[in-house]
C-alpha cells in the first residue's frame, strides 16, 4: 500500500508553500516549545518542518524559471508531432510508466504504473487555444476497460471553458512548467532548451 499525504494536510501545503515557511514555522515552534521544555528535548519537535522544508526546498530548485520556461515551450512547439509523441513516451517512461501507444481515439497513450490505466491525450499539443471538444472526446473514451486518470496535453492557451470542464471531470491538463519539467531531458538533448 502506497502511503499518500491528504492534499489538504498541514505538510502538503507546505510542500507547495515556499521553503523558508517551513523553517520559519520550525524556529518559531522551537522558541515557544523551548519555554515550556528543556532545549535538548525542545529541538526534537521542529525536526519534521525542518524535513518538510528541505524537500520544498529541493522541489522549488529543480523548478526552471520562467524565462528557461518560455525557452523549453518554443522547444516542445517546433518538434515534429513524432518527436514529441517520442518524446512524452520516454518521459513517461523514466517517471516509471509502462507506455502504450494508442492508434486511434481521444487518447494518443496509455500509462500504467501500480495497477493504474491513465490515458493521455497529446496530439493537440499546439493548437493556438485547446477548447471544450478534445477534453469531452477524451473524458468519453475508456480504452476497453477501467481508467484511473485521464491527461491533456497542452503547450498553449487553453480556454476557461476547457478548464471548468476539464476540473469537472477529473481531466489534469499538462501545461507550462509541468510540461517543461516533465520534457526537459528531451529538449536538452535535442540542443534546444
Amino acid at each position: 500500500m502506497k502511503f499518500r499525504m491528504h492534499e489538504n494536510s498541514l505538510f502538503a501545503i507546505l510542500l507547495r508553500s515556499r521553503w523558508w515557511i517551513s523553517f520559519a514555522l520550525a524556529v518559531g515552534l522551537f522558541l515557544v516549545v523551548r519555554l515550556f521544555i528543556p532545549e535538548t528535548y525542545a529541538i526534537v519537535v521542529p525536526v519534521p518542518f525542518l524535513v518538510i522544508g528541505c524537500i520544498a526546498a529541493w522541489r522549488q530548485l529543480r523548478v526552471p524559471g520562467a524565462g528557461r520556461i518560455a525557452e523549453r515551450m518554443e522547444a516542445l512547439r517546433a518538434m515534429s508531432w513524432r518527436d514529441f509523441s517520442d518524446a512524452l513516451e520516454g518521459a513517461y517512461r523514466r517517471e516509471g510508466y509502462v507506455v502504450r501507444r494508442l492508434g486511434r481515439g481521444a487518447a494518443d497513450l496509455e500509462l500504467t504504473r501500480d495497477g493504474q490505466r491513465t490515458l493521455v491525450s497529446a496530439k493537440r499539443w499546439k493548437v493556438a487555444r485547446a477548447g471544450v471538444e478534445p477534453l469531452r472526446e477524451l473524458a468519453a473514451a475508456d480504452a476497453g476497460g477501467e481508467v484511473a486518470a485521464r491527461v491533456f496535453v497542452a503547450a498553449s492557451e487553453v480556454t476557461e471553458q476547457a478548464r471548468a470542464f476539464a476540473a469537472g471531470h477529473g481531466i489534469r491538463i499538462l501545461e507550462g512548467a509541468e510540461l517543461a519539467v516533465l520534457l526537459a531531458h528531451s529538449a536538452q538533448q535535442l540542443g534546444k532548451a
